[in-house]
C-alpha cells in the first residue's frame, strides 16, 4: 500500500511562524541575558541591573552585575558558536547526529591546546585560538577518514561511531598529558569541564574576529546546504561543486568551535540539540535554520549557565556539564527515534 505524501505548510504559514519564532528567539535571549545578569550567588535588584549597566559600580550588587557582564557575553557568544557549527555540521554530512563533541572536534581542539600549554610554555590568546582551531580540523578529517573507511562511505552511523571512539581516544591523551603535570592540571582541569566563569574582556576580544569569520563563512553555506540535503547526484546536476561547498562549510564549523573551546573548554550537546529544535519549527530551509540555531544556541548556553549557578547556590556547576545533563537524553531520543524509522 503507497502513502500519500504529506500536505506541505503552505508558504504563507510557514513564513509567519518563522517571523514569530525569531521574534520569540530574540525576546528569550534578551530575558535570559537579564537572568544571567541578575542571579547567582548574590541575586541583585532592578536598580542595581539599571545602574551597573549605565556604568556605575559604587555597590556590592553594581559591582556583581558588572562582573556578570562579560560572562554573561561570552556565555551567549560561546553558545552562538556551538549551535551555528552545529547545524552545518548537520547539513555538511546529512548526519543528524552530527556535533561538535560527538564528532570529536571539541576534542581535538581540547588536545591540541593541552599540547601546547603542557609542550611548548604558550600563554597568548591567539596561540590558543589558533592551536584549537588546528586541532579541530586535525579531528574532523580523522572522523571523516575512519568512516569513510569500508562500503557505504560515511554513513551517518559511521560518522557517529568514529567520533565516539575519536574522542574517546583524544580524551585519553589529553588526560595522560595533564596528569604528571602538576603546574598546570589544576588549571587546564576546569577548563576541560567547559565553562564560562571568571570571564573578562581579554578573554573574549581576541577570539570575536575568529567568531566572525567562522560565522560568515557558516552563513555564506546556507543556500548550497539546501542543494546538498537534496542528494549529491541532484547538487551536481544544479551546478553545485560538492567538494568546495563541503571545505567552506567545514571551515566556518571548525573556527567556530576552535574559537569557542579555546575561550570556553570543550561544551558538547549545544550544537545536537539546538539545530534539531530549529529544524522542527522552521522546516528544512537552511537560510533559517542556521541564524535561527545561532540564537538558540546563545539561549541555551545562558540559561545552562544560569541554571549552574542556581542549582549548586552557593557554589557553582559547570556549563558543561549542565549542558551534558540536558543534551543527553535528546541524543538518546534521536538514536531511538531513527532506529525505529529504520525498522
Amino acid at each position: 500500500m503507497v502513502h500519500a505524501p504529506a500536505p506541505l505548510m503552505p508558504r504563507r504559514v510557514l513564513g509567519a511562524r518563522r517571523l514569530a519564532f525569531a521574534a520569540i528567539l530574540l525576546g528569550l535571549l534578551g530575558i535570559a541575558m537579564l537572568l544571567s545578569l541578575g542571579l547567582g550567588s548574590r541575586v541583585t535588584g532592578w536598580a542595581d541591573l539599571g545602574a551597573a549597566l549605565s556604568g556605575e559600580v559604587e555597590t556590592m550588587g553594581e559591582a556583581t552585575v558588572a562582573s556578570r557582564v562579560p560572562r554573561t557575553a561570552l556565555a551567549a557568544l560561546a553558545g552562538a558558536a556551538l549551535g551555528l557549527a552545529g547545524a552545518v555540521m548537520q547539513g555538511v554530512t546529512r548526519n543528524p547526529l552530527a556535533d561538535p563533541g560527538i564528532l570529536g572536534v571539541n576534542a581535538g581542539a581540547a588536545l591540541a591546546v593541552v599540547t601546547g600549554l603542557a609542550t611548548l610554555g604558550l600563554a597568548s590568546a591567539q596561540a590558543y585560538i589558533w592551536l584549537a582551531i588546528l586541532g579541530a580540523t586535525g579531528a574532523a578529517i580523522a572522523v571523516y577518514a575512519i568512516a569513510s573507511v569500508g562500503g557505504g562511505g560515511a554513513t551517518p552511523l559511521k560518522l557517529a561511531l568514529a567520533g565516539a571512539a575519536l574522542t574517546a581516544a583524544l580524551a585519553s591523551l589529553t588526560t595522560a598529558i595533564v596528569l604528571p603535570r602538576g603546574d598546570i592540571a589544576g588549571l587546564v582541569q576546569s577548563w576541560l569541564v567547559g565553562g564560562v566563569g571568571g570571564a573578562t574582556w581579554d578573554r573574549i576580544v581576541p577570539v570575536l574576529p575568529f567568531l566572525g569569520t567562522g560565522a560568515l563563512l557558516s552563513l555564506a553555506t546556507a543556500r548550497k546546504l539546501n542543494m546538498l540535503a537534496l542528494g549529491d547526484e541532484t547538487a551536481s546536476a544544479l551546478g553545485e561543486s560538492l567538494w568546495r561547498v563541503r571545505i567552506l562549510a567545514a571551515a566556518g564549523a571548525v573556527t567556530l568551535c576552535g574559537a569557542a573551546t579555546a575561550a570556553c573548554g570543550p561544551i558538547a550537546f549545544v550544537g545536537l540539540v539546538v539545530p534539531h529544535l530549529c529544524r522542527l519549527l522552521l522546516g528544512v530551509d537552511y537560510r533559517w535554520i542556521l541564524p535561527a540555531s545561532a540564537v538558540s544556541g546563545a539561549v541555551l548556553l545562558v540559561l545552562a549557565d544560569v541554571a549552574g549557578r542556581l542549582l549548586a547556590r552557593p557554589a557553582e556547576l559547570d556549563v558543561g556539564i549542565v549542558t551534558a545533563f540536558l543534551g543527553a537524553p535528546v541524543f538518546i531520543w534521536i538514536v531511538r527515534a531513527r532506529r525505529v524509522s529504520a525498522l
